[in-house]
């Protein structure tokens, strides 16, 4: 069923996990282009004129679908396996795209994005569990991130596509975008189905060892490499993390390792055993990191940046258009950065610090409009935020973008992965639907509540976590609540 290009270099791992990420670039296009695509004059001439109720409605009508599917999407994935879930996203995905792309009344776009949603919350979940199963613990944490970086290049080329058909003088200009997204997202879920193996992690508890050990060695996965995962991610039988008794080394110099007990007991996966006593506090800490990752604005921004920019002074429809598409580079580029120093930054570290920045953005943002300071022709208030709606973005993609998803995914055992990730998706999508929602009603009723909303509801999250989130980075929590032990080594 699958076939990996016959490559020494990068490793088979590598290609595959690239490949997968694709689902973040397709999604991150969908972002980017709901936004402009709702204020074309020609997506206006089609379907009318519409409120800032109805506008909120239309783009965040993806949203509700994608949060109830992605809370079944992680016993989808434990079912089925992670591959044929992930397709199946993608697949359902580009018929929500394709729907759009060919409505005649607003009634059918707005299903089409429904049924979008249903296809990204199945998808988005899975892939970054698959690529957190198969990656050496050493590349964990660039790997885990790369869907985030190609949403970001998503979220690039989704501007920029709206960018050069806004001009187009028929209905082409907004449906353009849409049939370019089912294209490509049926493309990913094809080549999801027909060339990625399937997570040996996910074939191994379902007793396929010999299958396990042939797609290890199709992935390029050495067996030194191959033991640390098992070894982190725990035995093929129980799903609990399980490390050697550590040999003190002038490299294990005060790094943490985990010690097993000598008793285990088999566990199978099911939605509730993610609310069990030793993984229940990470799995709420996850979905509350996820809730809060979406309140800090940032939806809020991506979504609707041409009226953000506009609100701030840039009142042409090409300039709107073009700085949300710098600022899209922009995210990109710092995506880059925190992909390569992922496994360099501690989860907690990047959380709190970073939450603190976007809290003093948003507060101060939303301090300026309150007093007035930002006037649409002169004026330093209306550049000052500009300049501090680059810098959310660009604080967000290094930090909160990353660090949360890699902590929710590598926080949990085996057994509870994918179904308290589909938990975390999912709340992350409640939360967003609420920003998509209400933001333009915000925007359109005070020029401040909505900075003052997302800058409290950030600082907040600081405040959890700086009292109870722990450090994941380097470390085995597959089994934190009992059978495993932390234990700190020295020479």
């Amino acid at each position: 069923m699958y076939t990996l290009p016959q490559l020494s270099w990068p490793p088979r791992y590598v290609t595959a996990s690239i490949l997968c990420s694709f689902g973040g670039f397709v999604f991150g296009m969908d972002t980017s282009v709901i936004g402009p695509v709702t204020v074309m004059e020609r997506y206006i001439d089609d379907f009318g004129a519409f409120s800032s109720t109805i506008h909120g409605l239309i783009v965040s009508s993806i949203l509700i679908t994608a949060a109830i599917s992605s809370f079944f999407a992680g016993r989808i994935a434990d079912a089925l396996g992670r591959i044929k879930c992930i397709s199946l996203g993608g697949l359902i995905f580009s018929v929500g795209a394709a729907i759009q792309a060919a409505a005649s009344h607003l009634g059918m776009f707005v299903a089409g994005r429904a049924v979008e949603g249903v296809g990204e919350g199945f998808f988005l979940g899975a892939l970054v569990v698959y690529i957190c199963e198969i990656a050496p613990p050493r590349q964990r944490g660039p790997l885990t991130s790369s869907p985030q970086l190609m949403t970001t290049m998503g979220l690039v080329s989704g501007y920029f596509i709206c960018y050069g058909t806004r001009a187009l003088h028929s209905s082409l200009a907004w449906r353009l975008p849409f049939v370019l997204l089912a294209a490509l997202s049926a493309s990913f879920a094809f080549s999801v189905y027909f060339w990625l193996p399937e997570s040996p992690r996910w074939l191994s508890l379902q007793g396929k060892e010999a299958d396990a050990n042939k797609v290890w060695e199709a992935l390029d996965v050495n067996s030194a490499d191959r033991e640390k995962i098992i070894l982190q991610q725990g035995g093929p039988e129980t799903g609990i993390a399980l490390e050697p008794t550590p040999t003190a080394t002038p490299e294990d110099n005060g790094r943490d390792i985990a010690v097993p007990s000598p008793v285990s007991t088999p566990k199978k996966s099911a939605l509730l055993d993610a609310f069990a006593p030793d993984v229940r506090a990470r799995t709420l800490l996850g979905i509350f990191l996820m809730a809060m990752q979406q309140l800090s604005g940032i939806d809020g921004v991506l979504y609707y940046a041409p009226t953000l920019f506009k609100h701030a002074g840039l009142t042409s429809s090409s300039a709107s258009f073009l700085a949300s598409g710098v600022s899209a580079i922009v995210i990109f580029a710092v995506t880059i950065l925190a992909l390569i120093w992922a496994d360099q930054w501690g989860r907690r570290q990047s959380t709190i610090y970073g939450g603190l920045g976007l809290s003093f953005l948003m507060l101060l943002m939303g301090s300026l409009y309150a007093a007035n300071a930002v006037h649409e022709t002169s004026g330093a208030g209306r550049w000052i935020v500009i300049v501090s709606i680059y810098l959310f973005a660009v604080i967000f993609s290094i930090s909160w973008a990353v660090g949360i998803k890699i902590y929710v995914a590598e926080s949990q055992p085996q057994h509870t992965r994918a179904s308290a990730t589909g938990l975390a998706h999912g709340s992350n999508w409640v939360a967003n639907f609420l920003v998509a929602l209400t933001t333009p009603v915000l925007l359109e009723r005070s020029s401040f509540g909505a900075y003052f909303l997302f800058g409290g509801c950030t600082f907040a999250t600081v405040i959890v976590c700086f009292l109870w989130m722990e450090e994941t980075k380097g470390k085995s929590l597959d089994d934190a609540g009992g059978n495993t032990r932390l234990v700190n080594v020295a020479t």
